[in-house]
C-alpha cells in the first residue's frame, strides 16, 4: 500500500484517524503498530514476519548488551546484531547482483534462486542499525518494551520510504507526544500532508509519463531535445516523487503527535553538490555521516584519507539506492564533484556568486539523473552526450500540454526559495502558526489540494513510488 493509492487514501487513512483520536493516549501506540502491521502487509504479507521477527530479535541482543558489564562483551552484542540486520539486507537485496557479477567476472555458472525484495527493507535496516549503535553508544537507554520497540521500527509513515528516523531523535516520543497534540499542529500535519500528496499525485506523475515516454526509446531516436525532456522530466519527477512522500510522512507524523525530521530542503537552489547533499534525502545524508562518514576519520585526518572517505560514502550511498552499477556509478559521480570541489571547484563556485553556480550545479545534478534513471549504462551515457551535442534531427517524441504546464510549475516551486523573501514565505506555508483566517484557508486548501490529488489518481492510472523498491 502505498500513500498516494485510492485504497490508502479512501479507506485505510480516514479509518486510521478516526480510530487513532478515539482511543484513550495509553491504547494510541497498539492502533499505530497494528495498523503498520496492516499496511505493510498489504503490499508484503510474507515479509512482515521477517521484520517482526527481527526486530524481536534485535530487541532482545540490544537488552542483552545493555547488561554486559565490559565493553568487549557489548562489543559481541554488537557485531550479532550488526551482522543479523546487514545479513539480513545483503541476502534480500544483493546476493543476486553479486552472484550475477561473480559469474560475469569468472565465466562461472553459480546459481541462485530469485529473491524478491521486501519494500522498504533498506529503510527498515538503517533504521534498525541507529538503534543498536546509539545505544551501544551511549546515545541512549534502550526500550524496555519490545512493543515500543515495534512501534519505532514499523511506524507506517515513515517505514517504508522514511525520512530515516534515527532512535534517538524519536526515542522520547514513542512513549511521551502529548505535549504535541495541539490543534495547530495538527492542522499544519493535515496542510503538509495534502501539499506533499498534490506534488507526488499532480506534479510527479505527469512529469513521470513523460520521462518514460523518453526513456522508451532507442538510443538512435534520442536527440538533444529530446534528451533533456527526458532529463528534466525525470529530475523533477523524482524529486516531486520522493519530496511529496516524505512531506506525506512528516505531514502524518504531525496528526499523530510525532515529529519526524526533514528530508528535503530545495535542494535544486544548491551552490554546490556539497550544498546539494545537505538539502538532499538529508536524513541519509545525516546517517551516512553519523554512522560510516565520521568513524571513517571524517574531516580530521589527511586530503588524501579524506578524499578516499568521501568516494567511499557515496559509492555505499548509490549502492543503498539499488543493487546495480548505474546507481554506484551515480554514488562515484557525486563524490567526484564533491572531491573536485574541496580541490578546487568550491572556491570557483564562490567565486561565480550563487546565480551561476546554481545552474551549473544544476546541470550536474541533472546529468547524474540520468545515470540513475537507466540501468543500461551505455544507454545512460548516449543521453547525456546527446545533452550536450547539439543534434536536433533525430529526435521522435512527442510533448503534451499537460507536461508542459506541470513543467513550468514544477520550475516555479523548485526555484521558489532562492530569495530570503521568498522562502520566508515557504516557511510560513509549512510552519505551525496560523491566524484565524489563515486556519480556514489551510483547511479549505487542504481538502481541495486532497480532492484534486484523487482526481488524478484516478484519472491518470499512472502511479509509480520510485523510492518504493529501495
Amino acid at each position: 500500500m502505498v500513500f498516494s493509492g485510492i485504497t490508502y487514501l479512501v479507506y485505510f487513512l480516514p479509518v486510521f484517524i478516526l480510530l487513532y483520536h478515539l482511543v484513550p493516549h495509553k491504547f494510541k501506540n497498539a492502533v499505530i503498530l497494528a495498523a503498520s502491521i496492516y499496511f505493510y502487509s498489504w503490499g508484503g504479507p510474507k515479509f512482515i514476519f521477517v521484520i517482526l521477527g527481527t526486530t524481536f530479535l534485535d530487541f532482545l541482543l540490544v537488552n542483552a548488551m545493555q547488561n554486559q558489564k565490559t565493553q568487549k562483551s557489548k562489543r559481541v552484542y554488537l557485531i550479532v546484531s550488526l551482522c543479523l540486520n546487514l545479513g539480513l539486507l545483503f541476502y534480500f537485496k544483493y546476493c543476486n547482483f553479486f552472484i550475477e557479477n561473480i559469474n560475469a567476472l569468472l565465466g562461472s555458472e553459480i546459481s541462485w534462486m530469485k529473491v524478491v525484495l521486501p519494500i522498504g527493507i533498506s529503510f527498515y535496516t538503517f533504521e534498525s542499525l541507529t538503534y543498536v549503535i546509539d545505544v551501544y553508544r551511549g546515545v541512549h537507554k534502550p526500550l524496555k518494551n519490545v512493543w515500543h520497540y515495534q512501534t519505532y521500527i514499523l511506524l507506517f509513515p515513515k517505514l517504508i520510504a522514511g525520512p530515516i528516523v534515527r532512535y534517538h531523535d524519536i526515542a522520547d516520543q514513542i512513549t511521551n507526544r502529548e505535549k504535541n497534540y495541539t490543534a495547530e499542529i495538527k492542522l499544519s500535519g493535515f496542510l503538509i500532508f495534502c501539499l506533499g500528496l498534490a506534488k507526488k499525485t499532480i506534479l510527479a506523475n505527469t512529469l513521470g509519463m513523460q520521462a518514460d515516454a523518453v526513456f522508451k526509446l532507442p538510443a538512435e531516436q534520442i536527440d538533444t531535445a529530446a534528451a533533456w525532456v527526458g532529463a528534466l522530466a525525470y529530475t523533477f519527477q523524482i524529486y516531486f516523487d520522493f519530496s511529496g512522500y516524505s512531506d506525506m510522512a512528516i505531514g502524518l507524523g504531525k496528526i499523530m503527535g510525532f515529529k519526524l525530521p526533514e528530508n528535503f530542503n530545495n535542494p535544486y537552489i544548491s551552490g554546490s553538490i556539497t550544498e546539494f547533499w545537505r538539502r538532499w534525502h538529508i536524513t541519509l545524508g545525516t546517517w551516512m555521516r553519523n554512522y560510516l562518514y565520521i568513524p571513517l576519520g571524517g574531516n580530521k585526518v589527511s586530503d588524501a584519507k579524506l578524499y578516499r572517505n568521501l568516494i567511499i560514502v557515496f559509492l555505499f550511498s548509490g549502492l543503498w539506492h539499488g543493487a546495480s552499477w548505474n546507481f554506484v556509478l551515480w554514488g562515484a559521480y557525486h563524490g567526484f564533484f564533491l572531491v573536485l570541489e574541496r580541490l578546487f571547484l568550491g572556491r570557483v563556485f564562490q567565486k561565480l556568486g550563487k546565480f551561476i553556480a546554481i545552474p551549473v550545479t544544476f546541470l550536474i545534478v541533472v546529468s547524474g539523473w540520468v545515470l540513475f534513471r537507466n540501468e543500461d549504462l551505455h544507454y545512460a551515457l548516449h543521453v547525456i552526450k546527446q545533452m550536450y551535442a547539439f543534434d536536433f534531427f533525430h529526435g521522435k517524441f512527442t510533448v503534451n500540454n499537460d507536461f508542459v504546464t506541470m513543467a513550468i510549475v514544477a520550475l516555479l516551486i523548485s526555484f521558489f526559495a532562492v530569495t530570503a523573501k521568498t522562502k520566508h514565505l515557504q516557511d510560513k506555508l509549512y510552519g505551525e502558526k496560523f491566524t484565524d483566517t489563515g486556519k480556514w484557508v489551510a483547511v479549505l486548501g487542504g481538502i481541495v489540494l486532497y480532492y484534486v490529488s484523487l482526481s488524478y489518481v484516478s484519472a491518470l492510472n499512472f502511479n509509480p513510488f520510485i523510492y518504493f523498491r529501495f
